[in-house]
């Protein structure tokens, strides 16, 4: 149920058959380009596809020129009622512009914005946030629905489509996990432009990670959603980290390691939550895409471990473990269990990384 409409972001594609893609969005003062950039490195290098910045006076829009030329990913512009700031952002070399053309003043406007964007061949990105409903579709449904924030988005791309630009994606965000779901299914019935997936506002790193896997998780295996948003207060580089093991849980991106670690039982005799953590933390810097296992006994351990590229399974007292390579026949090993398994991932991943084209 992706989209059928494609549209290009930088280098990238959106829709179609194309992977789903990875953003976030700096919190740094746009002004800031030292700052700026540097936030926009790091949220690369944790697996951003695409970085989104705030737009809000001319000194941001002034600013674009110098982020776009020092960034390693495409840039999209956040702005919101000023037309304007849209263009000089799209003269500046941004990818992407978001902006809802209901709110930038007229149809005069929205064609001025529409040839520009068309003209610099960026998309235009829809966002209608629960919060941000046009009060005649409230009292049309009768307060804030999914049905309401759904007409309120392709009310702004008609507005788009009248002057003949039609490289728009669509967004239709709440806080409310079901509401959003609620609402990407039936645009995806409706449309057939790419969707901007994501829980906005959903609160901090811990139950607003949960809230935006399930909420994600639930359009991505409908097969609904294009490039995705973990929406997360404070500092955006865990947004990253979450929407990749969003898409390695559910086998729609490979990249690094995917692992998978037995919760423990009264049977387990080693210190698994500690090797597991040691065994993560080492190999976080890992972009092979590779299955690890760590598990903690005989039980269920070895089945997991084999089914893994590498994985360990704990033994008894003593210490000894079993090292699993897939295809291969299991090892023993004693000691630091857990070196072992670094070890041995960190030799097959540069294998596979030699073996791979240039």
């Amino acid at each position: 149920m992706s989209s059928k409409i494609i549209v290009r972001v930088g280098g990238l594609s959106l829709g179609g058959a194309s992977p789903v893609l990875v953003q976030s969005m700096t919190n740094t003062d746009t002004r800031d380009v030292e700052a700026t950039s540097a936030q926009i490195a790091a949220l690369a290098a944790a697996g951003c596809d695409i970085v989104r910045v705030s737009v809000y006076d001319e000194d941001c829009a002034r600013a674009v020129r110098a982020l776009v030329d020092r960034s390693p990913v495409p840039l999209v512009a956040d702005i919101h009622f000023n037309h304007r700031l849209a263009i000089a952002a799209a003269e500046n070399g941004i990818a992407k512009l978001r902006i809802n053309p209901g709110n930038i003043g007229g149809e005069a406007h929205v064609r001025e914005l529409a040839d520009c964007a068309k003209a610099h061949g960026i998309p235009i990105r829809i966002g209608v946030n629960n919060g941000s409903i046009e009060p005649d579709i409230l009292r049309k449904y009768g307060g804030r629905t999914a049905e309401g924030m759904v007409e309120s988005a392709l009310n702004h791309a008609r507005m788009l489509e009248k002057v003949g630009f039609e490289d728009i994606v669509l967004s239709m965000k709440a806080s409310d996990v079901a509401m959003t779901v609620a609402a990407y299914r039936l645009a995806a019935r409706r449309c057939d432009y790419p969707l901007h997936v994501g829980v906005t506002e959903a609160g901090l790193p811990g139950q607003g990670t949960i809230k935006s896997a399930i909420g994600i998780g639930s359009l991505l295996l409908d097969g609904i959603g294009d490039t995705i948003r973990v929406s997360l207060t404070g500092d955006p580089l865990p947004e990253a980290k979450a929407a990749w093991d969003i898409l390695r849980a559910l086998n729609l991106r490979r990249k690094g390691i995917q692992f998978v670690s037995c919760p423990t039982c009264g049977r387990t005799r080693i210190d698994l939550p500690a090797i597991a953590a040691r065994v993560e933390e080492a190999l976080s810097d890992v972009d092979v895409p590779l299955t690890v296992a760590v598990m903690g006994c005989v039980v269920n351990g070895p089945g997991e471990a084999q089914e893994a590229d590498v994985g360990i399974a704990g033994g008894g007292d003593d210490g000894v473990g079993a090292l699993f390579v897939r295809g291969q026949p299991p090892r023993k090993i004693e000691g630091d269990l857990a070196q072992a398994l670094i070890d041995e991932v960190r030799r097959i991943a540069a294998e596979r990384k030699e073996g791979q084209p240039s």
